[in-house]
């Protein structure tokens, strides 16, 4: 881990706002009537400021992308390890079509509450990093 207090302190500012997205999804899952591409997209968006919390306080570079498959890649062995990938794959692909409009189904209420615990153990598994711990 980078010891740099720089690092921590720009990687607790992605953890935060990782934490901020996860809990707008969970208000917009709450309401009644919501779209719930916003859900995904807010979850993904969620882990993806997370694994970048990482990748910083790691003191690892990533390039501008939000696929969350590839930026796992880049995370320490030890971290990465506890991603499930396919969860992560997943969260990518509803962050892409939960942006536009397009041929795909709209994500259901379940597809969104899983999205949501996707995000979740993301931001935990993030969160417990001594410099990422609230």
């Amino acid at each position: 881990m980078s010891e740099s207090p720089e690092a921590a302190a720009e990687a607790q500012r992605w953890i935060r706002y990782a934490r901020e997205e996860l809990a707008l999804a969970k208000v917009i899952a709450a309401a009644t009537d919501s779209p719930y591409r916003l859900v995904c997209w807010h979850s993904q968006q969620a882990a993806e400021k997370a694994l970048k919390a990482v990748l910083i306080v790691s003191g690892i570079g990533f390039p501008r992308t939000h696929n969350l498959v590839a930026l796992r890649v880049l995370l320490p062995t030890a971290i990465s390890e506890k991603m499930n990938i396919s969860e992560l794959a997943e969260l990518t692909q509803w962050g892409m079509e939960s942006r536009y409009p397009g041929d795909w189904d709209a994500p259901s209420a379940n597809a969104a509450a899983a999205m949501i615990e996707a995000a979740e153990s993301v931001v935990a598994v993030a969160g417990e990093l001594g410099p990422l711990a609230v």
